[in-house]
């Protein structure tokens, strides 16, 4: 495991080997973690796609995940401090400052030039918005948020619910250095008022890149819409809707995502 400095803030890093034989001018895949993803709660899944797709993959923890700097403060006023840290709450526009500025520096720093951007949830935010003002080889969006719908509030206030009188909170844990920012920091945001009006419909529009966007049929957090209006604002774009699968298409149908990847890049 590594770890990148970015303008101060330490990011944790994994990177994954291409398979032997692979083209080694093939773009790597970079994975986006999820609101309460890291590194580690990947799990293997990183690793099975790359052997997959014959590529490299790079793998990060968001600053406040995993085994990145923490925040401090996480649930007080937000403040951008002189050295380019920050403390305090997210604010709504977290995921663009993540596609926008964060995103941009560790590539250059890892001189990678149009990478296979690889989300998941608020990681496939952040890879469409980086896409949509950046050069790619190609972007796979697994439950994205094109827009906040009611389902994913009302989800998003159930998990407050379970970590604050479940065992959510230590299950987490074994995932992240401050369970507590990881999950605040997430959590508080989506839940903002401010947040509602969060909606990048029309900025994905410029967004030139193959695109592959995969929604679980019986996703919790969010609807046909978000992959339906992804659609229509990407007119290039495909889309695969699985059956029996929930928020986590990598999780709960690995095989059949994997493919799906594989085939989209071929192509």
């Amino acid at each position: 495991m590594q770890a990148v400095d970015i303008d101060g803030v330490f990011l944790e890093l994994a990177q994954v080997p291409a398979p032997p034989g692979a083209d080694p001018a093939l773009p790597p895949l970079v994975f986006l973690h999820e609101g309460l993803g890291s590194v580690a709660m990947w799990r293997d899944w990183p690793a099975s796609l790359c052997a997959t797709t014959g590529r490299a993959g790079i793998v990060y923890s968001r600053q406040g995940y995993g085994r990145s700097s923490p925040v401090a403060d996480v649930r007080g006023a937000p403040r951008r401090h002189a050295n380019g840290t920050r403390s305090g709450r997210l604010q709504p526009d977290y995921m663009h400052r993540e596609a926008l500025e964060v995103l941009p520096r560790l590539l250059a720093r890892l001189g990678v030039e149009r990478p296979v951007l690889v989300g998941h949830s608020d990681g496939a935010t952040i890879a469409l918005i980086h896409a949509a003002h950046h050069a790619v080889a190609a972007c796979v969006a697994m439950a994205p948020h094109v827009m906040v719908e009611d389902i994913s509030v009302q989800s998003i206030a159930e998990a407050r619910q379970a970590y604050e009188t479940t065992d959510l909170r230590e299950r987490l844990a074994r995932y992240h250095d401050d369970v507590q920012v990881a999950f605040w920091q997430w959590n508080d945001v989506w839940l903002s008022p401010a947040f509602r009006d969060f909606d990048i419909r029309d900025e994905v529009r410029t967004l030139r890149a193959p695109l592959l966007a995969i929604q679980g049929v019986d996703d919790q957090y969010g609807t046909m819409a978000q992959v339906d209006d992804l659609a229509a604002a990407v007119p290039h774009a495909r889309t695969l809707k699985l059956p029996a699968c929930g928020h986590s298409p990598h999780r709960d149908q690995p095989a059949a995502v994997n493919q799906a990847i594989a085939a989209f890049l071929r192509a």
